[in-house]
């Protein structure tokens, strides 16, 4: 059963197994330097034939059905699925798993949603509750401008801490086995933080004192250092907040997590070669980077030990038209390798 160790994590005593991956990009993810290592690469993000949000569930839907796929389990098999996009209420991800007949919980936690899907379906299957989960997130650079910023017609111009929102999904299916599989051992669920951020177009200081204060518990509640892992891996602070919390880990805590430390918002685009301004940012990011190439390094033993730790700015269009500070959030993932 899973157990707190301290005050915040949650550890998993039976150690559940991540038994299958998949992601699907659009144009421009394809066009980076993990082309190779996602599932599936659109060649527009013109997806299908509706509208953008239908785009979106479409990337999703792929993700799913390529991690049941790469398996050999059906839809029929899952006994939960846990899902969430940057959309109002979660339509991307209600409307891909309405062509399923599999239990499903949406859930909302902005660009945090992968690590807090995968949580909770770590959760349900150390506890019994189920046999396998799933969890899934996605985002789209076309319905979230339209939603958050601008419809893409309107042309306005991009400010330099700002990030492209990645047209990208995730899946993960978790699952109790016996077979040499990575292995998700703690999660923590993190406590909003707000820094009187009101840009919307700088998510990354919004959220970097989250990431801080989540990495900061978990060290403490485990009683590990940096050292420890392989990989502290952020999404999506991008170029700026990831910056940012390096500076915020060292007059904090005094301690250096820079050699260890990498963000999903800068690996999935080159910034130098490609127009992203700050990196990239979404649900869709860090899903589509640790259901490809973070989870294919830990299979292959070429990562032992990982904090995932996805950041999450819990804002909607109305709040930051009423011009709210912008609060932000980050739940942890450790997915090991033994």
């Amino acid at each position: 059963m899973p157990k707190r160790e301290g005050r915040y994590v949650i550890g998993l005593p039976n150690a559940p197994a991540v038994i299958s991956w998949a992601s699907a990009v659009g144009k421009t993810e394809s066009e980076g330097p993990l082309a190779d290592e996602f599932d599936v690469c659109y060649p527009t993000d013109k997806i299908c034939d509706g509208s953008w949000e239908m785009c979106e569930s479409k990337l999703s839907d792929t993700a799913l059905e390529n991690a049941f796929r790469k398996c050999g389990k059906s839809v029929d098999d899952a006994d939960i699925l846990f899902a969430g996009d940057l959309l109002n209420q979660c339509v991307a991800s209600t409307f891909a798993a309405r062509g399923t007949d599999i239990p499903y919980a949406g859930l909302f936690g902005a660009c945090s949603t992968m690590a807090l899907a995968a949580a909770m379906a770590a959760l349900c299957v150390d506890s019994g509750a189920a046999k396998l989960a799933g969890a899934c997130a996605s985002s789209h650079f076309c319905s979230a401008e339209r939603q958050f910023r601008f419809p893409l017609e309107y042309g306005g111009q991009r400010t330099p801490t700002a990030q492209r929102t990645v047209t990208g999904a995730g899946a993960m299916l978790i699952a109790d086995s016996i077979n040499d599989l990575p292995r998700i051992t703690r999660v923590m669920i993190g406590r909003i933080r707000d820094q009187g951020i009101t840009d919307a177009n700088n998510m990354g200081a919004a959220m970097a004192p989250a990431a801080a204060c989540t990495i900061i518990d978990f060290l403490r509640d485990t009683q590990t250092s940096p050292s420890d892992y392989d990989l502290i891996l952020t999404g999506d602070l991008g170029k700026i907040g990831s910056e940012l919390l390096r500076e915020l880990m060292i007059t904090r805590e005094k301690t250096d997590i820079s050699r260890v430390h990498n963000d999903c918002g800068l690996m999935i685009y080159d910034l130098d070669r490609q127009n992203v301004y700050s990196g990239g940012s979404g649900c869709g990011c860090s899903a589509s980077v640790v259901c490809s190439h973070i989870l294919k390094k830990l299979s292959r033993g070429e990562l032992h030990r990982v904090l995932y730790v996805a950041t999450g700015a819990l804002m909607s269009p109305t709040t930051a038209q009423q011009g709210e500070n912008i609060p932000a959030i980050a739940h942890a993932v450790e997915i090991c390798k033994f």
